[in-house]
């Protein structure tokens, strides 16, 4: 039973803005491979080879507005299998999310385009990629997780930098994160 603390007692009584959209809201609407590419440029020799393949991964997310609260969150990741003898394999994906967003600032925006939807996007876009380089006749490339936020602070630290020396607004655009692994 509950406390009468806890029952409504004014029900015509309504608080201000009750019904009004007005709270902010994010989340990945949609999500799909764009685009997809899988080389295996020295099959069948490489599957002989035994020397230990060096593994180059980068990746880049972008973004662009496909309406007022609807941007495409891009993660682009290439994944390249190298050994003194040639490349093994290179995958190059470009995974995508429609993000929608609503009553949220210009800085909370960009944190979400370019920090939280990329982490949301990222395990799928590694199944992608572990399955490709399965399908091409390998063993499967489990890519390590990574920090977007953190790269995120990183990046806008880098830009607060170079804007400092330059005196005025750096170049805008994507934002180029990358590593090797």
């Amino acid at each position: 039973m509950a406390d009468e603390g806890d029952v409504l007692t004014n029900l015509d009584a309504q608080p201000a803005g009750n019904g009004a959209d007005t709270q902010p809201i994010a989340g990945i609407v949609s999500q799909y491979v764009k685009d997809l590419s899988v080389e295996n440029p020295k099959a069948p020799e490489s599957f002989q080879w035994r020397e230990q393949q060096e593994m180059d991964v980068q990746f880049n997310i972008g973004a662009r507005k496909v309406a007022d609260d609807l941007t495409e969150v891009e993660l682009k990741i290439t994944a390249t299998s190298k050994t003194s003898q040639g490349a093994a394999y290179i995958v190059d994906l470009a995974y995508c999310g429609l993000v929608g967003m609503r009553n949220m600032g210009e800085e909370q925006q960009h944190a979400f385009t370019y920090a939280e939807a990329p982490r949301i996007l990222f395990p799928f876009a590694r199944r992608v990629i572990s399955d490709a380089v399965r399908d091409a006749g390998f063993t499967p490339l489990m890519l390590d997780p990574i920090d977007f936020n953190g790269l995120y602070v990183q990046q806008l630290q880098q830009k607060r930098a170079q804007e400092e020396e330059a005196g005025g607004m750096a170049p805008g655009g994507d934002m180029p994160v990358g590593g090797s692994n």
